[in-house]
């Protein structure tokens, strides 16, 4: 292994569900939470819960992934901490992605098998629970 520093985790930031209707889910959520998405696009909708992230993606059943759940880790720099964790042994399962607005994810499989999203979300900071309109 090399000398590259171990990323700089911020701490769990982001669950996603995979919804088939992101607009009834969009829906549903503002109701059970009671609170309003500060994110709320096609692409994607967000819920800042207590100083953490509920994300809703529209990839549902075409994609088999409805009903399913991503978990991903806030960092700084994603391609800092994306070449720090294969560095480390972890597998990219695919390169970083821009889904917009500045929101870089990605996930990578650490030697255990296991799936290790981080994200880049410069409009979610880890703790406020100020961020509605933060679009």
């Amino acid at each position: 292994m090399g000398t590259m520093s171990s990323p700089a985790f911020l701490g769990l930031r982001t669950a996603q569900f995979h919804v088939a209707d992101l607009r009834a889910a969009r829906d549903w959520y503002t109701r059970a939470l009671g609170i309003e998405p500060y994110f709320d696009q096609p692409f994607y909708v967000g819920f800042d819960v207590g100083g953490f992230e509920l994300g809703l993606v529209p990839d549902g059943p075409a994609r088999g992934t409805a009903g399913t759940l991503s978990v991903y880790w806030g960092v700084a720099d994603i391609d800092a901490a994306h070449a720090s964790l294969v560095e480390l042994g972890a597998a990219a399962a695919g390169p970083i992605e821009d889904v917009g607005a500045g929101i870089r994810k990605a996930t990578v499989v650490d030697p255990f098998g296991n799936a290790l999203g981080i994200i880049e979300n410069p409009h979610f900071r880890y703790g406020s629970a100020a961020n509605a309109g933060a679009v």
